[in-house]
């Protein structure tokens, strides 16, 4: 039997606002971008396409709500107590989230959408880039206070060395991401050796 969610005046009805986002993430998995339609979000969540229209304006919206809402249920910041430890899950979960959830198939979708939409590419940043690059420094942040790195490293240089070979094969060349990969960017971020040498003598 169908499930019928209901609004209310007062607000979303919660039961179908999740039961849309996740329609809104299993149709994009299946079908790709450009066959997600708003008929055929409302079809598999159960509901009405005018309670759709009501809450959101156009499919991208509703892909946009969705990859925020997972990736604030996906990311955690486990303090392990140093920054080889807090690098390595940080990274673990990224690429968990890139290249093993429905979730990273939709920041793939809006990603591409933006290289030839204005307006996809400035909330993709809003919505996610800029949250997602507060989690990518956080560990970096831990690491200062605990006096583990300078106060004058330059975190915004170590992030982007550290993922950005990460999206480079997510996007770019589809080789995989695997475990020794990922140890061998942390190695590099926290070694003498690695790079320009250790976060602690990257200074601004």
């Amino acid at each position: 039997m169908s499930v019928q969610h209901h609004g209310n005046r007062h607000g979303r009805s919660e039961e179908a606002r999740i039961a849309i986002l996740e329609a809104a993430d299993d149709l994009l998995a299946e079908r790709g971008f450009d066959r997600v339609t708003i008929e055929g979000i409302a079809a598999r969540a159960h509901v009405a396409k005018q309670t759709i229209y009501r809450w959101w304006a156009s499919k991208t919206d509703i892909l946009f709500d969705a990859l925020i809402v997972d990736a604030d249920e996906h990311f955690s910041s486990p303090d392990g107590g140093n920054l080889r430890s807090d690098l390595t899950d940080h990274l673990r979960q990224l690429v968990a989230f890139l290249t093993s959830t429905d979730a990273g198939i939709v920041w793939r979708a809006l990603a591409g959408q933006a290289q030839h939409d204005e307006t996809v590419a400035a909330r993709l940043q809003t919505d996610f880039t800029s949250p997602q690059r507060d989690r990518d420094r956080a560990p970096f942040l831990r690491a200062q206070h605990r006096g583990e790195i300078a106060e004058s490293a330059d975190i915004d240089l170590a992030v982007d060395k550290l993922v950005g070979p990460i999206y480079y094969r997510v996007l770019i060349t589809a080789q995989p991401v695997l475990p020794e990969f990922i140890d061998a960017l942390v190695e590099q971020a926290v070694s003498r050796d690695g790079g320009r040498g250790p976060v602690r003598q990257i200074e601004r």
